[in-house]
């Protein structure tokens, strides 16, 4: 299959990129750097061909779509000026993939999936374990409208015109992606060696999270089973409250976790992004299990086994 992808130098996109052209699929890259991505993903054994724009891709014809491309969204403070950062590198790029899609669609190729990027953040601030019953929240669930969910909700918004092209659009709401080389654990694995490691805030915020190996399998899916539409939470089945991370993290280190980060502090030190470690939502991935996908890495106990024991 031929498959155009964004956001392919990042954390997710690189170990992607790898299990895909393994698979045997051919892969194009959109990059504002295009030399640096193929010289970064040509370092890994891939064949790619990269270009700073969607539509320098309409004559290669992409068979599917992944879009992964966003600013970081933990990069920094968030200052009116980054949050307008973090819409437009999300929208910008997602509207060029809906115009290459219609110019392909007029031409009688259109792509035959997208799969597009979300996240966690789309449900906002939900309750905390031990509020209002626990609630988990699935695909149908109401979010809380703040700027993670209206990022969020504009995000897969400028994604929904593809379908009008006869794409069919599969949207992942990403949960925190677990490995040791990056991502939420990585920042955390120096302090919580060193003992150092504690609760955020009060600690019942959920966490939901994934092993960034069934993150990948989550896209494969997606991408082939052609019966699966619309939105879906791509997180593992058993998320867990910060509190319940803390333990877990530091009994797979054989390390104490005793010094609390006191919200105040948080919301001192980082302004509104504090809402990031803050926050969270107890998020289920019903429509994948329902749909028969099983996860490798079910618990987080069996992840952080899996991630901190490679040699």
């Amino acid at each position: 299959m031929r498959i155009l992808i964004t956001g392919a130098t990042g954390f997710v996109g690189q170990a992607l990129c790898c299990h895909l052209a393994t698979a045997g699929h051919l892969l194009a890259v959109v990059s504002r750097h295009p030399e640096r991505a193929e010289r970064e993903l040509g370092a890994q054994g891939l064949t790619v061909t990269a270009a700073d724009t969607p539509l320098a891709f309409k004559d290669w014809q992409p068979e599917a779509i992944i879009n992964l491309a966003g600013e970081s969204i933990a990069g920094r403070r968030w200052s009116e000026e980054h949050k307008r950062e973090l819409r437009e590198s999300r929208l910008n790029i997602t509207g060029h993939l809906v115009m290459l899609c219609e110019q392909l669609a007029a031409e009688g190729h259109p792509p035959q999936v997208m799969v597009s990027g979300s996240a966690m953040g789309y449900y906002g601030a939900q309750p905390k374990a031990g509020q209002l019953g626990d609630i988990e929240i699935d695909e149908q669930a109401t979010p809380h409208d703040d700027f993670n969910h209206r990022l969020c909700r504009d995000w897969e918004a400028a994604a929904m015109p593809v379908t009008d092209s006869g794409v069919r659009l599969a949207i992942i709401r990403i949960g925190l992606v677990m490995e040791a080389d990056g991502g939420t654990l990585a920042k955390l694995l120096t302090p919580f060696k060193f003992g150092l490691g504690g609760r955020l805030g009060d600690g019942r915020h959920y966490m939901p999270w994934v092993h960034r190996h069934d993150l990948i399998r989550i896209i494969e899916h997606l991408l082939t089973d052609t019966t699966l539409n619309g939105a879906f939470n791509a997180s593992a089945p058993h998320p867990v409250t910060n509190m319940g991370f803390t333990h877990a993290l530091a009994r797979a280190l054989g390390r104490p976790a005793i010094l609390p980060l006191p919200a105040a502090a948080l919301k001192l030190g980082l302004g509104e992004m504090s809402t990031l470690l803050l926050e969270g939502a107890r998020m289920v991935p019903a429509r994948l299990e329902d749909a028969g996908f099983k996860f490798d890495y079910p618990t987080l106990d069996v992840a952080l086994a899996d991630i901190l024991n490679k040699d």
